[in-house]
């Protein structure tokens, strides 16, 4: 069987930069006249009082919100905030009933191995024949793997890595529709 999975997942390391990968391949699908779902993750800058905000861009409409609350300096919680995570799986449910081309997820953490976060989301696309990339951190690839069995890849954190699944996939599918006009 000769195919590239359709959910794909940027291996790193705590720290690694890897953002910049995401925000490559979107550019390069506009570019492309696709049409891109999903959020893009930045980080606030590191404080003396406690973790650095996380904040993620709605690729459609680039409107940016905040996804994490703050819990104090000595707080080992979760900073997530469930209920932004909500919304934002809610809304890109919404707008993955629109024809997409490529289905960004700024992470599959802890939640998506759990069964929560973007899980839901993720699992709509796949469905719907909608290639996923993400990010995964090396504390959650198991999960990852479970999740994602042999539909699923986990991609060095390297552009050629990244840019030879997004052509395999992009290609294919781009065949796919033209041969279906």
């Amino acid at each position: 069987m000769n195919h590239r999975p359709s959910l794909a997942a940027i291996h790193c390391v705590k720290d690694l930069p890897v953002d910049h990968f995401l925000v490559d391949v979107v550019a390069r699908a506009r570019d492309e006249g696709l049409r891109v779902t999903g959020f893009l993750q930045y980080r606030g800058a590191k404080t003396d009082e406690c973790c650095r905000t996380i904040s993620v861009e709605n690729i459609d409409s680039g409107e940016v919100r905040l996804i994490s609350q703050p819990l104090g300096a000595g707080s080992a919680g979760c900073r997530l905030d469930p209920a932004a995570l909500a919304d934002i799986a809610g809304e890109l449910l919404v707008e993955l009933d629109m024809p997409t081309d490529l289905l960004v997820v700024n992470r599959f953490g802890k939640g998506e191995c759990e069964g929560h976060g973007l899980r839901a989301v993720i699992e709509t696309a796949f469905a719907r024949g909608v290639p996923v990339l993400t990010i995964v951190r090396d504390t959650y690839a198991d999960g990852w793997r479970d999740f994602a069995g042999h539909f699923g890849v986990l991609l060095a954190a390297d552009q050629q890595s990244v840019t030879d699944w997004f052509d395999a996939h992009i290609s294919r599918r781009t065949r796919v529709l033209q041969d279906s006009f």
